[in-house]
Formats: C-alpha cells, structure tokens, sequence
C-alpha cells in the first residue's frame, strides 16, 4: 500500500508558528524532507527541530543552482526541472514502501514555495495534503504592526525579480502590496517604489517573526545588507490616512443590566448576556453566582452573601451612578424569584433616579427540567416558590390550593433546604386533595450542572427527603402524560 504524502508548512521562522496539525504530522513521520543550498543549512528543518521524533529518514533535496547562472544546457529552468524530477524520483521511494513522507516548506507551501513542485508531480500518483502555514506575507505585516488591507482594498503580490518597470507601474495603481525575493533585487525594487512616488509609505520586514527580525522604514534601508529573507510592504491607504486617537473612556455612560446566567454553565447563557457581561466594568452578584462568570482583571467584582439583596442592589446603582457599567449577575432569569426586582426597587427611589437600569433575561430553571422531561409545561401552568422567608406560609398554602383547585401544572422553586423541611411535605399533601396519586411529578437537580439528575416519579410516591435547594419541581396536571419511554408532556388539547 503506498504511503501518503504531506506538503507541511512551519510558517515563517517562529517554532511556535507551527500549527498544531503540522507539528503532530512531522512528529508522526517516517521520511522528512526539505530543501536547501549547498551550505545544506535549511531554515524549514531548524523550525521544524522541536517536532522531528527519533528514528526518521531524512531526505536533503540540495538545489543545483541559486542564481541563473549555470552549464546546464536547459539553461537555469532546465536545471531546475531535473532537480525537481530527481527529488520527486527520490520521495517515490519511500511513498512505494508505505511510508510517510513530509516535505517541509518555510511559510506556505503553496505560496512560492518549493513543495509545489514536488506536489504537481507526486499528487496525481500518491494520496496527498498540503497543510498551510502562516506565510511570510502575513509575519511581516504582523512585525510592522500595520494592516495591509481593509474594507474594499486589493492586495498586490509582487516578485522582486519583476522588471524594475513593471514594479513601479503596479506600485502605482497599487492600494496595498507586498514585494518579495529581495537580496539582490533590492535597489531595482527601492527605485522602483520611488519611481511610482510610494517610497515614504513603504515599510521593510527582514526576517519577520525570527530573533534576527528588522522592521524599517523602506526609505532607510541599506541595499548592501538586504538578505533573501526580506520583503517590501505598501500597507493599506487608510492605515496611512490618518493615526487614530486613544481610546476614549466612556463618560456618563454608566448604568445598571440585571442579567440572567441560566441554570448553569456557558451554553445556557444567550449572546446578549454574554455581551453584556464583557462589556461590563463592575460586576455584582451573589458569590457562588458571580463565580460562573470567568475572571478578568479589568473587571471589578462585587461578591456579597445570599440574603443582602437591597444591600447588593444598592451597591450596583451607587456604583452606576458614578459611571461603571455594571452588571447585576442571577441565575436562571433575573426576573424569576431574583434580582431584577430587588434592583428595580430600589431603583425607584429619588437617589437613583437618573441611574438606568435594563434586565437581560435568561433561561429558568423551570424551562430548562421542562425540556429535559419532554413538555410537561405544554399547556397552563404556575410558577410558585415554597419559601416562607419572604412570605408567609399560609400565603402559599392558599395559592397552591388555587392552583391545585385550577387543574394547573406547578413549578415549584426553592422546594427545600437544610432549614426549611416541612414545606414540601405539607405542599404534597395539601395537593394530594385536588390531585390524583398517579399525577405525574418531574424532580430536577442541577440541571445543566455536573451533578445534574431528571427523575419522573409521582405525586403518591415523591420523596421529600429526597429533594434540596438544588431541585426544582414539575407538578403535572389531569392531562399531563408519561410515555413507555419516560417522556413527560402536557397536551395543547384541555380535556
């Protein structure tokens, strides 16, 4: 079976510009070739050091010739092409036996490289890859820190070994570009820029993304000491139009977002949330809440305990007030038995009165066990909390009742804690009046969590020992279902 053949690029010099592909296929290697001069020294195989593994075949592909001048009677095109074709006859070889073959190409292998001659050679014979590399193009713009272009503009590539004429006429009409193969072509290309009335905007890379990297401006550079490894850069008109000022930092701009996290972890989150959160300058919230946002130290982060919601509200409009942006972080939607409230509350006093304050929602608990069961929220439905700390429990005995007496489906927030035991009891039997004990009943427990569980029981047979402040309950109704499958739904269609 033949072996396969892989044309890598390292990138420009940087070992560390290696791609993760291209470092893990020269690692896996049976063959690993490149090119070089006489001196046999190659900049390809020196980037490529870090990855190469014990054992491999190396093939050195030497060029015949360098410069134009030479015996062959092909003249310097001939001599290349049997150079070509002897290296490609070599790489067979191996490719014949099975093995796999590497050649390794400084930048990209496809953008003036040398592998491209391998590749249209070997390619209609042998299953072939070429794997792109970051290009010298690309190091040299990002040495100079200029962009090359922008909106509309063209980018024009040009060979150095061009006619010093047709340089300058292209560098005439040029939005950008970029001048290649330097050395000894550089006073044809430096004229060639001052001809086309371009050579104050020119810039000069040598060697980017290396330890012997130079960045210059194109004018003050000396033509006796301008190696191969260089190329003359004409960057985008509107990097040249102007110098953009400082950053402005936003005045009067302060305000307050109230913003839902959902149930838990990043995917629950919704694009708004997220922009919100990292446009924001302060952020404020309960502390285990506040922890599921990622730290960055450009933020300020206001972490307080559970039950000091008016503290926390007021904190984050005082902090408005003075110019942050700060966001009011909540599980699930904030405007859910959370702080949207606590906020807007205070929010409505005299002393905040200029301060704005928006809630950005987010996904409920109640949703997110829904949708794990099926759609037991299908139809009608309450949503009721079973703490008493705020309200007293003959208020949530009455709305249950209501609720019950409705035919309604219930969700029921903050069932219990460690504090509060008899409530979820004393809810189960209150409703076991109006319902009957087959009313199917959906536990969730730190769903979206790591320690996430659905359980489909039934309101005879729920547990209450078994239920924490991590749960949030699905009371099904009359016409709630339970498939062979273990599917709860609520029906459109009321009996």
């Amino acid at each position: 079976m033949a072996g396969r053949l892989f044309g890598v690029g390292v990138g420009p010099g940087d070992p560390e510009l290696v791609t993760v592909k291209a470092a893990r296929l020269i690692g896996e290697a049976d063959v690993v070739a490149f090119h070089c001069a006489r001196h046999g020294r190659s900049i390809a195989r020196a980037v490529a050091e870090p990855y190469l593994r014990n054992g491999r075949i190396e093939e050195q592909l030497v060029y015949p010739v360098t410069t134009e001048t030479t015996d062959h009677p092909g003249g310097y095109q001939g001599a290349l092409e049997d150079f070509y074709a002897d290296c490609a006859s070599r790489l067979a070889a191996h490719l014949d036996a099975g093995r796999t073959v590497v050649v390794l190409s400084e930048g990209d292998p496809l953008f003036y490289g040398s592998y491209m001659h391998l590749h249209k050679r070997l390619a209609p014979h042998y299953p072939a890859e070429v794997v792109p590399g970051v290009t010298s193009l690309s190091a040299a713009s990002a040495a100079a820190g200029r962009p090359l272009v922008e909106r509309e503009e063209t980018l024009t590539v040009l060979p150095g070994t061009l006619p010093g004429e047709e340089l300058a006429e292209r560098l005439r009409t040029a939005d950008a570009a970029a001048v290649l193969k330097l050395g000894r072509t550089f006073p044809k290309v430096r004229q060639a820029f001052e001809d086309a009335g371009r050579l104050g905007d020119g810039w000069y890379v040598e060697r980017a993304a290396t330890d012997r990297q130079r960045v210059l401006p194109l004018a003050d550079v000396d033509p006796a000491d301008v190696p191969y490894m260089a190329l003359a850069l004409l960057t985008s008109p509107a990097e040249r139009s102007f110098a953009a000022p400082p950053p402005a930092r936003p005045e009067g701009a302060g305000g307050v977002w109230v913003v839902g996290l959902g149930p838990a972890g990043r995917p629950w989150l919704t694009p708004e949330a997220q922009d919100v959160l990292a446009s924001a300058t302060d952020l404020v919230g309960y502390g285990p809440y506040l922890d599921r946002v990622p730290p960055n130290p450009r933020q300020r982060r206001h972490g307080s305990g559970n039950r000091v919601e008016a503290d926390r509200a007021r904190h984050a409009l005082a902090l408005a007030r003075d110019g942050a942006r700060v966001a009011v972080v909540s599980s699930g939607d904030p405007g859910v038995f959370a702080m949207a409230t606590a906020v807007l509350e205070a929010a409505a006093g005299d002393e905040f009165a200029d301060v704005p304050v928006r809630v950005v929602p987010g996904l409920t608990a109640a949703q997110a066990v829904a949708a794990r069961a099926g759609a037991p929220l299908g139809h009608d439905f309450c949503v009721l909390s079973l703490s008493d700390i705020l309200k007293p429990w003959d208020v949530v005995e009455r709305r249950l009742a209501a609720a019950a007496e409705a035919d309604l489906v219930l969700a029921l927030y903050n069932p219990s804690s460690s504090r509060r035991r008899h409530q979820l009891p004393a809810a189960r039997d209150l409703l076991l009046k109006h319902r009957s004990p087959e009313t199917p009943v959906v536990v969730g427990r730190d769903v979206g969590g790591p320690e996430e569980s659905v359980t489909v029981t039934t309101l005879g047979e729920l547990d209450p020992d078994r239920v924490d402040m991590r749960c949030l309950l699905i009371v099904g109704s009359s016409a709630t279902r339970v498939t062979e499958r273990g599917v709860v739904f609520t029906p459109r269609r009321y009996p």
